[in-house]
């Protein structure tokens, strides 16, 4: 049975609206407390999240987050993070990241230090390692990555995210050419791996209201060379507007990302509806095109009401989230149906 586990971690009483809120997807419980303990020495929303994700990046969450995971067919790890401030609606976003593992300080740095909003591939490394000398490049390659690339090459490079080209690539590596229409196969492969995608998003509420959110991630295992999922896209991966709220998203980003159920969260939450509700609303968006995908988003309001929502997927029914009492500084586990 594979388990995969979906955190809500918050210091405030579940359901108790509360301010401030961090508020972060999976069982990330680390991460959680550095944003925490970023506002308790008076950080700003943007540090406590930054400083939230920048924790994982360093503890390689699940291997899904930061260096040595998530290898793509060349056998390279790289890294796509965003941060988004929802009082100015700046956002700095990174994608296809070398060789730097702080992907959110600089996806930052690109907020901070230019009027772009995304900066991409190997510019982004040349980008950062100008503006920060603690930016150094790295091998972000580990021997756990190595192992994973070096398996995977063994299985004839199985599973790989190539459709409509020859050799089968439900058999075989490439080199890859597209086949003729009439020779393509009627169902796609479905080689998604929900267990690879453990990107960490998360939400930082102040007292005020203010709004923060961040993501980070080293994307899809296996992926083709230059692929970006939903993590970095704004409105996708996340969206924070401090005027109604922030939403962040986990799962399968080539779909979600179609969809950009961050913003629509949000902005159902600007229409008043309650977090939990905008974010079944927007997991039912996708549903409805891509009932088997694999997706779980999570909402906060402005007045720290908060809420979560994941599709049910052939894998799993359920997701485990954990709560923090910040009395007892234990961790709950929880469990929420999906739909």
């Amino acid at each position: 049975m594979i388990q995969i586990v979906f955190a809500i971690i918050c210091l405030v009483p579940l359901n108790q609206a509360a301010l401030p809120l961090v508020i972060n997807t999976w069982g990330f419980e680390n991460a959680t407390r550095a944003a925490w303990s970023t506002l308790q020495a008076n950080g700003s929303v943007l540090d406590a999240v930054e400083r939230g994700c920048a924790q994982c990046e360093l503890e390689q969450c699940d291997g899904s987050v930061g260096f040595g995971g998530s290898p793509d067919e060349g056998g390279e790890t790289t890294l796509d993070a965003m941060i988004m401030n929802g009082d100015t609606m700046e956002v700095g976003a990174v994608a296809n990241l070398h060789r730097v593992k702080n992907a959110v300080g600089v996806a930052r740095a690109v907020m901070e230090y230019t009027e772009h909003t995304f900066i991409v591939g190997k510019s982004a490394t040349i980008f950062a390692q100008n503006m920060d000398r603690n930016f150094m490049s790295e091998n972000l390659s580990t021997k756990q990555s190595i192992d994973i690339f070096s398996k995977w090459l063994q299985a004839n490079c199985q599973p790989n995210y190539r459709k409509n080209v020859s050799p089968d690539p439900s058999k075989s590596c490439g080199p890859y050419k597209p086949i003729a229409e009439s020779r393509r196969p009627k169902q796609p492969k479905g080689n998604f791996d929900s267990r690879s995608h453990d990107t960490i998003g998360m939400i930082v509420i102040g007292k005020k209201g203010e709004v923060a959110a961040a993501t980070s991630s080293n994307g899809a295992k296996h992926k083709i060379p230059g692929r970006v999922g939903d993590s970095p896209v704004v409105g996708a991966g996340a969206y924070a507007d401090s005027t109604a709220g922030g939403a962040v998203a986990t799962g399968d980003g080539d779909i979600m990302m179609r969809f950009l159920p961050s913003f629509l969260a949000v902005d159902l939450m600007r229409s008043g509806m309650d977090p939990t509700t905008a974010c079944r609303t927007a997991i039912s968006r996708i549903k409805k095109y891509y009932p088997l995908f694999f997706g779980a988003l999570i909402c906060a309001n402005t007045t720290g009401g908060y809420g979560a929502a994941c599709n049910k997927h052939p894998e799993f029914s359920q997701f485990p989230f954990m709560v923090v009492n910040p009395q007892t500084n234990q961790s709950q586990l929880e469990m929420v149906d999906c739909f």
